[in-house]
């Protein structure tokens, strides 16, 4: 015979409670949310983290410069190996800018 099954189910909170009940993130002290200029009255459940703004996710500056010069050097490579140069080298290391520079061009927001 099979041991009873858990029940499953059913209140996790007492009675009566709302989220909004729950300790905020206040700090008496001045501490880490209260200093810096934060909502000093935020909720932190621990189950949810929202999103960052898509505002937020810029890239520095360099990223799409780095990502022409990357994209010029290989082709200038490329171009040397077939008007000087008689050897794959320049060959190989312009393919290895143009992947560098699509690696770059992929991290650009």
């Amino acid at each position: 015979m099979a041991p009873p099954k858990r029940k499953t189910g059913g209140r996790v909170t007492p009675a009566g409670t709302r989220p909004a009940d729950k300790t905020r993130s206040t700090s008496s002290t001045g501490g880490a949310s209260g200093s810096d200029g934060g909502d000093a009255h935020r909720y932190d459940s621990g189950r949810y983290t929202a999103p960052q703004a898509r505002a937020l996710e810029e890239s520095p500056s360099w990223v799409p410069i780095l990502m022409l010069a990357l994209f010029a050097v290989g082709a200038l490579a490329i171009m040397a190996r077939y008007l000087w140069w008689d050897s794959n080298i320049p060959m190989v290391a312009g393919m290895v800018c143009l992947l560098a520079g699509l690696f770059t061009a992929t991290k650009w927001r």
